[in-house]
């Protein structure tokens, strides 16, 4: 007989439900799509861009190739419960590090358990958590700021377009409509929250209060769970809007963006669709290398465009206030 995965909502439970937007949720699985190496039909965009870069930097063979494999569990203390609706990254990697060396323990058991022996640095991590645990954080650091960090502005725009979506279902058909409504295979009936797709049985009794919801662009094709009591047990679900995530976008309106911003400056500002270096923008631009590093550095102090390191280049992207910007524009 199949597992039981139903949640049931008391009063209480409905009053805690909340939305989270978590860097965490977004590190893991897209790391599991990488390590997986098939070509996803909606992210190849992006894969494209990143897995040379992750090899290139040895990220694809460190401590987090051990610890989010391409399937199977993945220890839960990866994803502690957001404490508020937008956590920081280095929030969540404080509680990394701050996790109790019997549940790191514990969890890799249950990997090992599952995935058969373990390397040498997840014998290590086993061995003496709180050593290992800053080197772990030290690299999902790393591999944010290389695959994650540079597409942000974007990826959080779905993420909060997501999450007001589900809050206005609330506000116009009530909560039972929104959880009934998150995943063809979670449905909400009688005050129960059932999950189709969850192996492990799962009741009110083995989890914590309240809900927590966490919108994924990398999640899929199904939702994921994670239940570690006393927190609210986590429902992390693919995000709507995430298949138009890496449409080009053009823009329309870019001379009159000209007129405030300069030519040059708006070229490089509606040629950095995807992430680039300055040697990659002067390529697509036929700008002088020293041109474009003067713009980038004033559409940077503009908040404007940031930038971040991948190995021995800095990859330079539009922020969300430039994406406003551009709209804006684009909508005259």
């Amino acid at each position: 007989m199949a597992a039981r995965a139903e949640l049931a909502f008391s009063a209480d439970d409905l009053a805690r439900v909340r939305f989270a937007v978590s860097p965490m949720w977004e590190v893991g699985p897209s790391l599991r799509l990488l390590a997986s190496r098939r070509a996803h039909p909606v992210h190849r965009p992006w894969t494209e861009q990143v897995r040379p870069r992750l090899a290139a930097a040895g990220l694809d063979r460190g401590w987090l190739a051990g610890l989010v494999p391409a399937a199977g569990y993945v220890p839960d203390f990866l994803n502690p419960a957001p404490d508020g609706p937008h956590p920081a990254l280095a929030g969540e990697l404080a509680r990394i590090r701050a996790t109790p060396a019997a549940r790191v323990r514990a969890e890799l058991d249950r990997m090992a358990g599952e995935q058969g022996r373990p390397g040498p640095r997840l014998r290590a991590l086993h061995a003496d958590p709180a050593a290992c645990l800053p080197s772990v954080t030290d690299e999902i650091e790393a591999y944010w700021e290389l695959a994650l960090a540079p597409y942000w502005a974007r990826i959080r725009a779905v993420l909060d377009a997501d999450v007001l979506h589900r809050a206005r279902q609330v506000t116009e058909h009530g909560a039972g409509h929104l959880l009934g409504d998150l995943h063809a295979s979670v449905t909400w009936d009688n005050s129960v929250l059932r999950l189709a797709s969850r192996r492990a049985a799962l009741s009110r009794s083995t989890a914590g209060p309240g809900l927590l919801l966490v919108p994924s662009v990398f999640t899929g094709p199904g939702p994921f769970t994670r239940v570690t009591p006393p927190e609210p047990p986590q429902l992390t679900y693919p995000a709507r809007g995430t298949g138009t995530l890496w449409e080009a976008r053009p823009v329309t309106g870019a001379a009159a963006l000209a007129g405030v911003l300069g030519r040059t400056r708006t070229a490089l500002l509606t040629g950095l669709d995807s992430p680039a270096s300055t040697t990659g923008l002067a390529r697509r631009t036929g700008l002088s290398a020293a041109r474009v590093s003067q713009c980038l550095t004033a559409l940077r102090d503009a908040g404007l465009v940031s930038a971040h390191r991948a190995g021995r280049s800095v990859l330079y992207a539009r922020t969300a206030a430039a994406e406003a910007l551009l709209a804006a524009a684009s909508a005259r």
